[in-house]
Protein backbone atom coordinates (compact mmCIF):
# COMPACT_ATOMS: atom_id res chain seq x y z
CA UNK A 1 0.00 0.00 0.00
CA UNK A 2 1.35 3.16 -0.84
CA UNK A 3 1.91 6.02 1.54
CA UNK A 4 -0.48 8.85 1.35
CA UNK A 5 1.64 11.59 -1.24
CA UNK A 6 1.43 14.50 1.89
CA UNK A 7 2.97 11.38 4.46
CA UNK A 8 5.39 10.47 2.01
CA UNK A 9 6.75 14.17 1.11
CA UNK A 10 6.86 14.57 4.99
CA UNK A 11 9.00 11.13 5.12
CA UNK A 12 11.63 12.73 2.25
CA UNK A 13 11.52 16.12 4.10
CA UNK A 14 12.76 14.85 7.69
CA UNK A 15 15.13 12.23 5.65
CA UNK A 16 16.79 15.24 4.16
CA UNK A 17 17.15 17.24 6.98
CA UNK A 18 18.94 14.69 8.94
CA UNK A 19 20.92 14.28 5.95
CA UNK A 20 22.00 18.03 5.73
CA UNK A 21 22.62 18.00 9.73
CA UNK A 22 24.99 15.40 9.44
CA UNK A 23 26.93 16.85 6.26
CA UNK A 24 26.93 20.18 7.74
CA UNK A 25 28.29 18.89 11.68
CA UNK A 26 32.03 19.22 11.72
CA UNK A 27 33.82 15.96 12.77
CA UNK A 28 34.25 15.32 16.99
CA UNK A 29 37.54 16.51 17.72
CA UNK A 30 39.42 14.38 20.09
CA UNK A 31 41.51 16.29 22.98
CA UNK A 32 45.12 16.94 23.03
CA UNK A 33 46.39 14.44 25.37
CA UNK A 34 47.43 15.61 28.51
CA UNK A 35 51.36 15.30 29.58
CA UNK A 36 51.52 12.84 32.46
CA UNK A 37 54.86 10.77 33.57
CA UNK A 38 55.60 7.29 32.67
CA UNK A 39 54.71 4.48 35.68
CA UNK A 40 58.42 3.61 35.84
CA UNK A 41 57.83 2.27 39.48
CA UNK A 42 55.61 -0.54 37.66
CA UNK A 43 58.74 -1.41 35.80
CA UNK A 44 61.51 -1.58 38.72
CA UNK A 45 64.00 -3.98 37.90
CA UNK A 46 62.64 -4.71 34.35
CA UNK A 47 64.46 -4.18 31.19
CA UNK A 48 63.08 -2.15 29.07
CA UNK A 49 64.82 -1.11 25.60
CA UNK A 50 64.75 2.35 23.98
CA UNK A 51 64.04 2.16 20.85
CA UNK A 52 66.25 4.98 18.71
CA UNK A 53 64.73 8.15 17.69
CA UNK A 54 64.10 7.98 14.07
CA UNK A 55 62.45 11.76 13.50
CA UNK A 56 63.44 15.05 14.16
CA UNK A 57 61.90 17.79 12.68
CA UNK A 58 62.81 21.35 12.37
CA UNK A 59 60.09 24.03 12.37
CA UNK A 60 60.90 27.12 10.13
CA UNK A 61 62.51 30.08 11.82
CA UNK A 62 64.39 27.60 13.81
CA UNK A 63 67.99 29.82 14.28
CA UNK A 64 70.96 28.29 12.26
CA UNK A 65 72.96 25.79 13.72
CA UNK A 66 70.59 24.66 16.60
CA UNK A 67 70.42 21.06 15.16
CA UNK A 68 72.90 19.13 13.64
CA UNK A 69 72.68 19.00 9.67
CA UNK A 70 73.71 15.98 9.41
CA UNK A 71 70.73 13.53 9.72
CA UNK A 72 72.71 10.77 11.38
CA UNK A 73 74.43 13.11 13.38
CA UNK A 74 71.41 14.41 14.78
CA UNK A 75 69.39 11.23 15.72
CA UNK A 76 72.25 9.84 17.47
CA UNK A 77 72.96 13.13 19.66
CA UNK A 78 69.03 12.91 20.24
CA UNK A 79 69.21 9.28 21.65
CA UNK A 80 72.15 10.47 23.46
CA UNK A 81 70.25 12.90 25.65
CA UNK A 82 66.93 10.34 25.90
CA UNK A 83 69.64 7.42 27.07
CA UNK A 84 71.48 10.00 29.74
CA UNK A 85 67.86 11.79 31.07
CA UNK A 86 66.65 7.91 31.23
CA UNK A 87 69.28 6.81 33.04
CA UNK A 88 69.84 9.94 35.69
CA UNK A 89 65.79 10.41 36.24
CA UNK A 90 64.82 6.57 36.39
CA UNK A 91 67.30 4.61 37.92
CA UNK A 92 65.06 1.67 39.02
CA UNK A 93 64.68 0.14 35.47
CA UNK A 94 67.12 -1.43 33.40
CA UNK A 95 66.66 0.40 30.21
CA UNK A 96 68.53 -0.88 27.17
CA UNK A 97 69.91 1.75 25.01
CA UNK A 98 70.31 2.20 21.23
CA UNK A 99 74.04 1.60 21.23
CA UNK A 100 73.58 -1.36 22.99
CA UNK A 101 70.36 -2.72 20.89
CA UNK A 102 72.43 -1.82 17.46
CA UNK A 103 75.26 -3.99 18.88
CA UNK A 104 72.66 -6.66 19.63
CA UNK A 105 70.77 -6.43 16.13
CA UNK A 106 74.30 -7.01 14.28
CA UNK A 107 75.39 -9.87 16.35
CA UNK A 108 72.25 -11.29 15.40
CA UNK A 109 73.28 -12.05 12.24
CA UNK A 110 70.66 -11.03 9.80
CA UNK A 111 67.79 -11.74 12.06
CA UNK A 112 66.92 -8.62 13.73
CA UNK A 113 66.18 -5.24 11.79
CA UNK A 114 68.22 -2.83 12.01
CA UNK A 115 66.37 -0.75 15.22
CA UNK A 116 66.82 2.26 13.37
CA UNK A 117 64.89 1.17 10.36
CA UNK A 118 61.86 -0.54 12.21
CA UNK A 119 59.15 2.29 10.95
CA UNK A 120 58.48 3.55 15.48
CA UNK A 121 57.96 6.60 14.38
CA UNK A 122 54.47 5.61 13.15
CA UNK A 123 53.74 5.49 17.17
CA UNK A 124 53.52 9.35 17.34
CA UNK A 125 49.91 8.96 16.18
CA UNK A 126 47.18 8.97 18.53
CA UNK A 127 44.92 7.23 16.47
CA UNK A 128 46.71 3.90 17.79
CA UNK A 129 46.02 1.65 20.17
CA UNK A 130 47.91 -1.44 19.36
CA UNK A 131 51.66 -1.55 17.87
CA UNK A 132 50.80 -2.11 14.06
CA UNK A 133 52.40 -5.06 12.42
CA UNK A 134 55.48 -5.35 10.97
CA UNK A 135 56.74 -2.85 13.94
CA UNK A 136 55.39 -4.85 16.50
CA UNK A 137 57.22 -8.32 15.38
CA UNK A 138 60.25 -6.14 15.08
CA UNK A 139 60.14 -5.14 18.26
CA UNK A 140 59.90 -8.45 20.03
CA UNK A 141 62.57 -10.27 17.98
CA UNK A 142 64.65 -7.32 18.72
CA UNK A 143 63.50 -8.08 22.79
CA UNK A 144 64.85 -10.60 22.56
CA UNK A 145 68.34 -10.61 21.52
CA UNK A 146 68.88 -7.62 23.40
CA UNK A 147 68.57 -9.45 26.47
CA UNK A 148 64.69 -10.42 27.12
CA UNK A 149 62.32 -7.60 28.34
CA UNK A 150 58.42 -6.79 27.68
CA UNK A 151 58.85 -3.33 27.41
CA UNK A 152 59.96 -0.67 24.53
CA UNK A 153 59.81 2.89 25.71
CA UNK A 154 59.46 4.59 22.10
CA UNK A 155 60.26 8.45 21.69
CA UNK A 156 58.04 8.78 18.02
CA UNK A 157 58.86 12.20 17.65
CA UNK A 158 60.68 15.71 18.03
CA UNK A 159 59.60 18.64 16.65
CA UNK A 160 61.95 22.01 17.59
CA UNK A 161 60.40 25.39 16.90
CA UNK A 162 61.65 28.87 17.95
CA UNK A 163 59.90 29.78 21.60
CA UNK A 164 59.85 33.02 23.04
CA UNK A 165 62.91 34.89 24.22
CA UNK A 166 64.87 33.43 22.28
CA UNK A 167 64.31 30.16 23.87
CA UNK A 168 64.04 26.75 22.11
CA UNK A 169 60.90 24.79 22.42
CA UNK A 170 60.12 21.26 21.44
CA UNK A 171 57.05 19.13 21.05
CA UNK A 172 57.94 14.96 22.21
CA UNK A 173 55.54 12.74 21.36
CA UNK A 174 56.73 9.32 23.42
CA UNK A 175 54.68 5.89 24.18
CA UNK A 176 55.38 2.94 26.07
CA UNK A 177 54.35 -0.50 24.06
CA UNK A 178 54.09 -4.19 25.24
CA UNK A 179 55.96 -6.38 22.46
CA UNK A 180 54.01 -9.52 23.37
CA UNK A 181 50.74 -8.28 23.19
CA UNK A 182 51.53 -5.08 20.91
CA UNK A 183 49.15 -2.96 23.46
CA UNK A 184 50.49 0.59 23.76
CA UNK A 185 50.42 1.00 27.52
CA UNK A 186 51.24 4.62 27.89
CA UNK A 187 51.62 7.74 25.30
CA UNK A 188 52.19 11.01 26.13
CA UNK A 189 53.14 14.98 24.30
CA UNK A 190 54.82 16.94 26.15
CA UNK A 191 56.58 20.07 25.83
CA UNK A 192 59.89 21.23 26.53
CA UNK A 193 61.55 24.86 26.34
CA UNK A 194 65.67 25.95 27.23
CA UNK A 195 68.10 27.91 26.21
CA UNK A 196 69.66 25.79 23.45
CA UNK A 197 68.25 21.94 21.84
CA UNK A 198 69.61 19.87 24.69
CA UNK A 199 68.09 21.93 27.22
CA UNK A 200 64.81 21.96 25.71
CA UNK A 201 64.82 18.44 25.41
CA UNK A 202 65.70 17.74 28.94
CA UNK A 203 63.05 19.67 29.86
CA UNK A 204 60.38 17.42 28.05
CA UNK A 205 61.64 14.53 29.36
CA UNK A 206 61.94 16.08 32.72
CA UNK A 207 58.20 15.63 32.60
CA UNK A 208 57.79 12.46 31.88
CA UNK A 209 60.58 11.11 34.17
CA UNK A 210 59.77 13.14 37.49
CA UNK A 211 62.47 12.94 40.16
CA UNK A 212 59.68 13.43 42.85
Amino acid sequence: MRAPPLLLAGRLTLAGLLISACAGSAPAQRPPPVPEPVMTAAMAGASVIVVPITMVVAEPGLPAGTLAADRVTLLQWADSVVGATVLERAPEVRWVLPPELRRAARRSGGLVVDPDQMGQAVLRQTSLRTVPDPLRSYLRNLMAVAGGGRYALVPAALIYSPGEDGLITVRLAAALADGRSGAILWRTEVEGRGADAAAALRAALAIIFPIL
